[in-house]
């Protein structure tokens, strides 16, 4: 048996679509596919991200290489993000399920409310 230093990307789904287990993903894409944005101006707008889990989050998606991050030759340097072209094809897949969870959000809650009222809760 041989030994294989990253058995974690042996399965596709698992090794690409763990980014959307993070919810911030999803929002981070959506709002780099307006354009490029800088990390300040993407905190502003992305509601109840910290400044760790942006940063987090967007150094995940540099490695993957779906983001590409930019410093500029300024004083102060300014950093600016912005989509790959492997990141824009992505997106344009998940911007399905984004907009279905737009659509189907309230069906989705009246679900859950009815299994909680059944439930007791």
């Amino acid at each position: 048996m041989t030994s294989q230093p990253f058995p974690e990307y042996n399965c596709p789904i698992r090794d690409v679509l763990d980014r959307l287990g993070n919810a911030w993903t999803v929002l981070i894409l959506t709002e780099l596919a307006k354009g490029p944005c800088r990390f300040n101006a993407m905190q502003r707008v992305i509601d109840g991200i910290s400044k760790r889990m942006l940063s987090n989050t967007l150094k995940t998606l540099v490695r993957d290489g779906l983001v590409r991050r930019e410093v500029q030759n300024t004083l102060p340097p300014m950093v600016e993000y912005s989509l790959t072209d492997l990141g824009a094809s992505f997106f344009a897949e998940v911007a399905h399920l984004k907009d279905w969870a737009v659509e189907n959000q309230n069906a989705v809650r009246n679900a859950r409310r009815d299994y909680d009222l059944a439930q007791g809760n």
